[in-house]
């Protein structure tokens, strides 16, 4: 299934390292999350593998050869009921009295079923008998006879009756709605991880393939897509029925019975079409373009071509699952099909090209291949979250796409599994809510990791040799991560590429047990030598765990500074401590462990190396690759967060940031800068810190600017929407003014704002507007019928920095005669107290003298005690505290039917959290920053404003020859 939500690719890093370590309190947008949503991504403990009687798997006494499915559907009038009827060839493996299959909210059932192994065969009546809290459809003899035999060949034949679903999963009802004001109805599928027996009753486990023929009876003026090319010969009018699959597992099945218009390509053979509903086929070119160049990329990578006759894709308007793989249909939800120059986002069309990426890996990893059971989940979840990367990288290299993996998927895994609830890659799951809650990080990010880890320490050679085995030997069968590790160690050997130890033991060390390696790097530097220590990474720094991976390494120095072998030149071998001498670097010279950061682990160093390597990133910043130079900052933050570095080290690396260009270490620094600013805006000496960060971004911002630039890098755009944030955030003038201007211009003269920008240039640009300015947005977003504007609008508006305009702003939520929805009204005070100290008390001004009235705008909902539990969490000094609780106490006195009993519970945990965090973090930040303006400055901040400087006079230079 698809990947996580991490739409902006810019991750919002979720830092949960202890009550007294940094927080991230930043509102999370709708797009953050998992892009395939198959299962709730829950945390679930493994359990012990059980395959008894009484268990939620299948009995082992009987297996599935074929189906032939056929389906009524009447969904093109929106009728909601559904009939169908399923043959399924069967080898009965060992004696049994009854046949099991799966089924699901489907009823009415008759079945017979007749011998194979006779000429002239007799059909048998059968017993349906349903267990509905296992989903099992028990299958007897209705006379008493014998059992079924041992290696006997049976057809079973059931007839039933189901109802189109509209919980978006089995076979489920969807609609849209056309420009007309007509809805259209359609009916679709998803049936990963256990639906495909609502649809059909059958074998619902990934093992049990099966060849499938699919025949569907609907509306003649609909069409019926499905994973296989139509069998013109057996279809009619009304009727279409198609090919016969390949042996594949039942959750891949896919059909669609709609009116959608599709937009066709083909490249090397491979005929691609793209569905959707009626009038987007000028949306749908990128889409194509992606599937067509990502196909091709990865059968060459794969060095095993597509399997099927043909691939499409459908965007459907109602879609929980994000996207999902079926094979030859790849389904998604429509937003991630449809992209335009004039109107999409750059974000969006990376987005695109990385989901189809995504589940077109699956097209090999699952499909051809699938997993033996969920346990091993992450051998088709983690092999697609790689190759969504791996394969843009391929098709589009100008990307950089990797920068965006490493502040993404790479931190996510890390942030994800250094938590007390991660749980091992390989852990054994049996119930379908267990199932389903085996898609998180630890079957998607950490596995897509470890498996680029070890494509860059094994070199890509042995890793794509050892995925060619992998595919070819078990194609068309189900396997486990043995099978896989067997293919790579005979690539290894192959290729006389000399392990020290097997691949068994080096990757299970991985697979098996939740967590990564903190590796600890001291420096003899006297006698030229490296002592690293690994144990598991936890944020409390007392931990004593004992844990041991086999962990690849390699080094970058001072004077070896190549960063394209990414090859493991030494290994920790499951111990956990080694000593290196053989690592050419003088006293002087800075060492980097973990060239381009491809390993999965943190790396700690001794304060002499920390030293060493910030005085070269303030020099030469190009001797260190940019995601080696975004995982310094990431993790001495991390450092710093759980009390093992000094805040001192950290902010002088930061120091750097003047001479930074690259989106990835940008990213990670906003994040760190963005959580430091989130905590001392209340504080009287904030405008330090906005003078720090201002002269560490006004370099890099005057040569971005806030609009694009033709034939900038790629990732210029992604830097951009991080540049803009951050400037107007600490109050920078020219981010101030260039944004002002630029909404300005957009407003009254119809100067188009880019797409990608829009979101940053309508909050930038309202941070310091005048009232006529924010009376506009305020009116356009009073009469847009267009829910999209209507959020930008609403969210925008809360970032302004004046009082009397937020005021006048959160005032509309009380109006009852405007367009404002509920939800709308109620997400204002949001808008403006998690922006910035103003906008928190704009909304406790407001609320003091409005709290009945925005308490009465619902009977039910308590939306005021919603907004002061939102507000306290963004409450970090005495006098935000001490307002908000005087609030509090006169609502609890006057009107406490309007919160609920625990309010002022949470406010105070939340509160004291936040203190908590200022009692470690203020003051050596703040300190750290005032003692650096002091008269002779520090190091990093003279050389700020040195290269501050050198800029403004090149700039100058140019625009006066």
């Amino acid at each position: 299934m698809a990947r996580w939500l991490l739409n902006s690719f810019s991750l919002i890093l979720l830092l949960a390292v202890g009550s007294l370590q940094a927080r991230l309190i930043l509102p999370l947008s709708p797009d953050d999350g998992q892009l395939e949503t198959k299962g709730a991504a829950l945390f679930a403990a493994p359990r012990v593998d059980d395959n008894s009687a009484g268990n939620y798997r299948l009995p082992n006494t009987t297996e599935p050869e074929s189906y032939n499915v056929e389906l009524w559907t009447n969904v093109h009038n929106g009728d909601t009921q559904f009939t169908g009827t399923v043959n399924i060839d069967i080898r009965v493996l060992s004696e049994t009295s009854n046949i099991t299959l799966h089924y699901r909210q489907t009823s009415n059932f008759e079945a017979t079923i007749i011998s194979r192994d006779v000429a002239t065969p007799t059909a048998i009546p059968l017993t349906v008998t349903p267990e509905l809290q296992r989903e099992f459809l028990v299958l007897t003899r209705t006379t008493a006879g014998e059992a079924f035999g041992a290696n006997t060949n049976w057809t079973i034949t059931i007839n039933y009756t189901g109802i189109h679903r509209s919980d978006m999963g089995g076979f489920y009802i969807s609609s849209y709605t056309d420009d007309d004001g007509k809805q259209h109805f359609l009916a679709t599928t998803q049936f990963e991880s256990t639906n495909a027996r609502h649809a059909f009753p059958c074998y619902d486990e990934p093992a049990r393939r099966a060849n499938f023929t699919i025949t569907i009876h609907h509306d003649p003026s609909y069409t019926a897509i499905s994973n296989m090319p139509v069998n013109t010969a057996a279809s009619s009018s009304g009727v279409t029925a198609f090919q016969t699959t390949p042996k594949m597992s039942t959750y891949l099945v896919a059909f669609i019975v709609s009116d959608f218009e599709s937009t066709t390509g083909e490249l090397n053979g491979i005929r691609q079409r793209v569905f959707s509903r009626k009038g987007k086929q000028d949306q749908q070119e990128w889409a194509l373009w992606s599937g067509l160049v990502v196909e091709s990329s990865l059968a060459s990578y794969f060095g095993v071509p597509f399997a099927l006759p043909k691939l499409d894709q459908a965007g459907i308007p109602d879609f929980s699952a994000g996207a999902m793989e079926n094979w030859g249909l790849a389904t998604y939800r429509e937003q991630y099909m449809w992209w335009n120059k004039q109107n999409s986002t750059i974000n969006l069309k990376t987005n695109i090209a990385n989901i189809i990426g995504h589940e077109y890996a699956h097209m090999w990893f699952g499909d051809l291949v699938s997993v033996k059971w969920w346990t091993y989940l992450w051998l088709k979840e983690g092999f697609a979250t790689l190759f969504s990367y791996e394969s843009n990288d391929i098709a589009f290299p100008l990307w950089d796409t990797y920068q965006i993996f490493h502040v993404s998927d790479y931190n996510s895994a890390l942030i994800n599994d250094a938590l007390a609830s991660a749980v091992p890659m390989t852990h054994y799951v049996q119930t379908p809510t267990e199932i389903s809650n085996r898609y998180n990080t630890f079957s998607y990010a950490k596995p897509a990791s470890v498996l680029y880890m070890f494509k860059n320490a094994w070199t890509d050679k042995v890793f794509r040799t050892g995925l060619n085995k992998y595919l070819t030997k078990n194609k068309y069968t189900s396997c486990d991560e043995w099978d896989l590790f067997a293919s790579f160690q005979e690539s290894a050997d192959e290729l006389g590429f000399k392990l020290p130890a097997s691949v068994d033991d080096i990757f299970s060390s991985w697979s098996h047990q939740a967590g990564y390696p903190l590796l600890t790097v001291t420096r003899n530097y006297n006698a030229g030598t490296i002592t690293i220590t690994q144990k598991r990474y936890v944020a409390n720094n007392t931990d004593t765990n004992t844990a041991t991976w086999y962990v690849p390494l390699n080094f970058a120095t001072a004077n070896k500074y190549d960063y394209r072998d990414t090859s493991a030149t030494h290994y920790l071998l499951n111990v956990t401590e080694t000593v290196i001498s053989d690592v050419e670097a003088s006293s002087d010279d800075w060492i980097v462990v973990n060239i381009q950061n491809s390993g999965y682990y943190r790396t700690l160093y001794d304060t002499q190396n920390y030293g060493l390597i910030t005085a070269a990133l303030k020099s030469q910043p190009w001797r260190f690759h940019p995601r080696n130079r975004a995982q310094l900052l990431y993790d001495t933050y991390i450092f710093v967060s759980t009390d093992r570095l000094s805040h001192s080290i950290l902010l002088e690396l930061l120091g750097y940031l003047t001479n930074e260009q690259q989106y990835a270490p940008w990213s990670t620094a906003n994040t760190i800068l963005t959580v430091y600013d989130r905590y001392l805006r209340g504080d009287d000496l904030y405008y330090h810190f906005q003078n720090f960060v201002k002269l560490l971004i006004d370099p890099i911002f005057d040569q971005i600017g806030v609009n694009e630039i033709p034939g900038e890098h790629y990732l210029n755009n992604y830097l951009r929407i991080v540049l803009v944030s951050l400037a107007c955030q600490v109050g920078s003038n020219d981010c101030y003014n260039q944004s002002a201007k630029k909404l300005s211009e957009y407003l009254y003269n119809g100067t188009a704002i880019e797409a990608t920008l829009k979101t940053q240039a309508y909050c930038a640009g309202l941070r310091s507007t005048t009232n006529d300015i924010y009376s506009r947005v305020q009116s356009d977003l009073l009469s847009s019928s267009d829910s999209t504007d209507r959020s930008l609008f609403i969210s925008s508006l809360g970032c302004s920095g004046s009082t009397s305009q937020l005021l006048d702003f959160l005032r509309l939520s009380l109006d009852a005669a405007n367009s404002l929805s509920y939800s709308e009204r109620t997400s204002l005070l949001n808008s403006a107290y998690s922006r910035s100290e103003i906008g928190l008390t704009a909304s406790l001004e407001f609320l003091e003298t409005n709290w009945e009235a925005y308490a009465k705008l619902s009977d039910s909902a308590k939306p005021l005690d919603a907004a002061l539990r939102g507000i306290a969490t963004y409450v970090v000094s005495e006098k935000q505290k001490t307002r908000l609780n005087a609030l509090v106490d006169v609502v609890k006195a006057e009107g406490p039917s309007y919160i609920n009993d625990d309010l002022s519970t949470t406010i105070d945990s939340r509160i004291t959290s936040n203190f908590a965090w200022l009692e470690v973090n203020r003051d050596p930040v703040l300190n750290w920053i005032e003692d650096s303006f002091r008269e002779n400055g520090s190091p990093s901040l003279t050389s700020s404003i040195t290269t501050i400087l050198v800029s403004a006079m090149a700039l100058l230079l140019f625009r006066l020859y």
